[in-house]
């Protein structure tokens, strides 16, 4: 039984921002419980490129290069995820970026970049994907969509001046999605992840990386296997009556802020 709960066997996935991080871990944790074929995207068409290849060992990975911030790249992914496959079973919407600067310095770049990337991408993206998910989809057998928020929209932040306020966006979106497609049986939820080993925090130097772990209650920043297992509950069986939630990954960061 729960072989069959937790299976990926025969699904179509497709995470953006797939070549690094977050979404590599969450392509792998796919291809390691069945999944039939997972497409993953990034701006950087080499490392996506060399990351499909090094998924490959996992199961059949696809790389399609593309900056999906350009509303016309996410048009173009769409229309050629529509050439490839007739119904796709999980869109995980990884990507996405920060801006670091200080609120006088702020500029209106590093607004709208993030913003784009993390909040109007996902929604237009799954807008544009909703005919593949919903092809195959049933009220026993859903489809998936995983947006990829944080703690930083939930709790307060002050250092991350417009990351955080596009990620309690996403929360939204997620919400206001799930209802929408819940008909055409697309469930809708996203992760909140508190701190993660990514190339978004290697910035993070070990006195701050010291202290981040003795402010959180399980002592340690998430690791792949904290991701992977959420990831596969959610666009599993396992997960089929769960939808319109924002679950966070944080070792309980949001328990004591």
């Amino acid at each position: 039984m729960l072989e069959q709960l937790f299976s990926m066997q025969n699904k179509v996935c497709v995470v953006t921002g797939g070549s690094r991080g977050l979404g590599f871990y969450m392509a792998k944790a796919f291809l390691g419980a069945g999944a039939k074929r997972v497409y993953i995207t990034a701006r950087k068409a080499d490392a996506c490129q060399a990351a499909a290849l090094e998924l490959q060992a996992f199961g059949d990975c696809v790389a399609l290069p593309g900056d999906i911030s350009s509303m016309d790249e996410v048009v173009a992914l769409a229309a050629t995820l529509k050439e490839r496959e007739e119904s796709i079973d999980v869109l995980v919407n990884n990507a996405g970026r920060g801006w670091l600067e200080s609120f006088e310095n702020f500029p209106e770049m590093g607004w709208d970049k993030v913003m784009d990337l993390n909040v109007k991408s996902p929604f237009f993206l799954t807008r544009e994907l909703t005919p593949l998910l919903a092809n195959g989809s049933t009220a026993e057998s859903t489809a998936s969509v995983i947006n990829i928020g944080s703690v930083a929209g939930i709790c307060g932040e002050t250092d991350t001046l417009s990351y955080a306020p596009s990620k309690s966006a996403i929360h939204q979106v997620t919400r206001n999605l799930s209802a929408v497609l819940a008909a055409q049986h697309i469930r809708v939820n996203a992760i909140a992840p508190g701190r993660f080993f990514t190339a978004m925090t290697e910035y993070v130097g070990k006195e701050q990386y010291e202290l981040e772990c003795a402010s959180i209650p399980l002592k340690r920043w998430g690791e792949e296997k904290d991701i992977a297992g959420l990831a596969i509950m959610l666009a599993s069986t396992a997960g089929g009556f769960i939808t319109g939630q924002i679950i966070p990954v944080d070792g309980g960061t949001t328990v004591v802020r």
